[in-house]
C-alpha cells in the first residue's frame, strides 16, 4: 500500500513539473516561420529562446533591440548564420513574439 502511494505522489510531481515545462511558442511565430530556426530550449539553426532570454534579461533595451533583430535581421551575436530579415510581419506579432521569448527568463 505504502509503494502505491508513493508512486502516485511521484507521478502527480512529474505532471506538474511537465505542464509548469510544457510552454509552446506562440502561434505567431509558428505562423510567421520562426521556428524553423528556433526552438524554445535548444540550438536550431539560430539560438533556443530560452537562452536569448537569458542573455537579456534585466536589459531595458532589449525588448526594442530584439523587435528589430526581428524587423531588420543581424549577425555575429550568436553565431557565423545571419538571421534573416523578416520585414512582413507586424509590429503586433514581433512585440508577442519579443514578449514571449523575454518572458522565459522569469
Amino acid at each position: 500500500m505504502k509503494s502505491i502511494i508513493v508512486s502516485m505522489i511521484a507521478a502527480a510531481g512529474l505532471m506538474i513539473a511537465g505542464s509548469a515545462l510544457a510552454t509552446d511558442m506562440p502561434a505567431v511565430a509558428k505562423k510567421n516561420n520562426c521556428t524553423a530556426c528556433h526552438a524554445i530550449d535548444k540550438k536550431v539553426v539560430g539560438p533556443a529562446w530560452a537562452e536569448v532570454s537569458k542573455k537579456y534579461k534585466g536589459d531595458a533595451k532589449a525588448a526594442a533591440h530584439l523587435d528589430q533583430k526581428i524587423a531588420k535581421g543581424g549577425s555575429g551575436v550568436w553565431g557565423a548564420m545571419p538571421m534573416p530579415a523578416s520585414p512582413k510581419m507586424s509590429d503586433a506579432d514581433r512585440k508577442e513574439v519579443v514578449d514571449f521569448i523575454l518572458g522565459l527568463a522569469k
